[in-house]
């Protein structure tokens, strides 16, 4: 056990050794996301719901026993075991603090999270911090939690201040802890001014180093940890500052744009990307992580005897993705650890009480693509087009692309705003009437369908994952 920091390119332990961190994110834990857990909208929005439908009380013994059974010790014993060495925990800033009482910390926030941390370092995995979800949202999708599409958090500077008193309370919790690699401040940001951000980095830097010194600091690039194009000479003010990228690559995702067959021109295009990304950094010699990447996986409920054939496809090119990093002796978290069978490393079984209950809504989620990570819209796109072609028809071109493009595009803009904010706002209801008249003991059990014991292995993803690291670390 070592506190890590940042050396010129690479990070370090105390003796001054290369650590290469590699591991993957506790997505749909502390900060759930629909994809991932299979509730629709946003998780304050399920969260009021459930309260609503089946009592506070009952509501909150529900989502305590989800954090718990989320991961435990035999979930850690596992991911040790593959060879890897490092968990990125996203975290809900309304663990903390609530909206109608803020900058009141909520110490019950910490349960989990110290619980966490805890059994990570007693199986040797370093944590990293990850504040993904922020005051007012900090970007413009789903997995903030803010209800819109619009990210508030950077044209209101209380919900700024906010964020870094939050981070103040935090370093003062966990400054000293070496088995916590670092702080993650604020996860995909989408500043449209491109300079508030790093306005912001520099408060939060300065906040957090006035309690603690030591932990490395990991900024995502803007839009999305992808453009750190307008961050000028500001590194020059920070130390122990590494940065991250998210390195996702379309080849991964239902809308590819061709059937990736590894070529020499697919890998160069799977190389470029992640070279501009890391350029900024590169010019300066600095510190790069990549915070979050990889591809979804077909399933065979949805996409039947051409699932095998798919996530082939799919492994083909993560092995590629992994083959870049490598040579760049890069640090990694891939997305995800666990989920109901779309990206993670292991799954939630069909046959547990959470899966048979929700088998019919989960279904009509998928067919309705209310969910934007990975959609495949096709049972829908008939409605949708014409709106997509209204617009088209009545804005000319050079108005039609706004930020974030383009990682919105038009088509996207109008599939997130239609369904994954309006249509998925209709259906929370619906979920939370789910749990109507279960007893606390179902309650449980339902929960408990997260239990590592509960879950599948996606058996090539971890295969891949674990013969990567043996081959790096001879």
């Amino acid at each position: 056990m070592s506190l890590l920091k940042v050396s010129g390119t690479k990070i370090v332990d105390e003796g001054g050794k290369e650590v290469i961190l590699r591991g993957a994110g506790l997505g749909g834990w502390m900060n759930m996301e629909n994809f991932i857990s299979g509730y629709p909208g946003c998780e304050y929005q399920i969260r009021e719901a459930l309260a609503e439908t089946i009592g506070q009380e009952k509501s909150e013994f529900f989502f305590d026993k989800f954090l718990e059974y989320f991961f435990l010790e035999d979930d850690a014993k596992f991911f040790r075991g593959l060879g890897l060495n490092c968990i990125r925990l996203p975290f809900n800033y309304r663990h903390f603090e609530d909206d109608l009482n803020p900058r009141v910390l909520k110490t019950s926030g910490f349960k989990h999270l110290d619980r966490v941390i805890n059994i990570c370092a007693q199986h040797g995995i370093y944590t990293i911090l990850d504040m993904h979800t922020a005051p007012g949202g900090q970007n413009t999708d789903w997995h903030c939690d803010s209800g819109t599409h619009q990210a508030a958090f950077w044209i209101h500077k209380d919900f700024q201040d906010r964020s870094i008193w939050l981070w103040e309370e935090l370093a003062k919790h966990y400054a000293g802890n070496k088995w916590i690699a670092g702080y993650n401040p604020l996860n995909e940001p989408t500043d449209p001014t491109q300079t508030r951000v790093v306005a912001l980095y520099d408060r939060v830097y300065q906040a957090i180093r006035a309690i603690d010194p030591e932990h490395v600091i990991f900024f995502d690039g803007n839009t999305f940890a992808s453009d750190f194009s307008h961050f000028g000479d500001i590194h020059k003010k920070w130390s122990n500052t590494a940065y991250s990228i998210h390195d996702y690559s379309l080849f991964g995702f239902p809308a590819a744009p061709e059937q990736y067959i590894g070529s020499s021109e697919q890998k160069r295009r799977l190389k470029r990307s992640y070279e501009k990304k890391r350029e900024w950094m590169d010019q300066r010699g600095l510190c790069v992580w990549n915070g979050e990447w990889g591809p979804v996986y077909a399933r065979k409920q949805y996409e039947g005897e051409a699932t095998d054939q798919i996530n082939e496809i799919r492994y083909k090119v993560l092995k590629d993705q992994l083959e870049i990093y490598n040579h760049d002796r890069l640090s990694w978290s891939i997305w995800l650890y666990k989920d109901i069978g779309f990206q993670g490393m292991v799954y939630t079984s069909l046959d547990t009480p959470y899966m048979t209950l929700f088998s019919k809504f989960l279904a009509k989620k998928h067919r309705l693509a209310v969910d934007a990570w990975g959609a495949d819209d096709q049972h829908v796109r008939r409605i949708y087009q014409p709106l997509i072609d209204h617009i088209i028809e009545e804005v000319p071109q050079e108005f039609r692309n706004l930020y974030p493009y383009p990682v919105w595009t038009l088509s996207g803009r109008v599939g997130r705003l239609a369904r994954n904010l309006l249509v998925s706002e209709f259906l929370v209801k619906e979920w939370a009437a789910h749990f109507v008249g279960k007893s606390e003991e179902e309650l449980d059990s339902i929960a408990a369908s997260f239990k590592f014991d509960a879950c599948l292995h996606r058996d090539g993803l971890n295969r891949i994952l674990t013969d990567n690291a043996k081959a790096v670390s001879e």
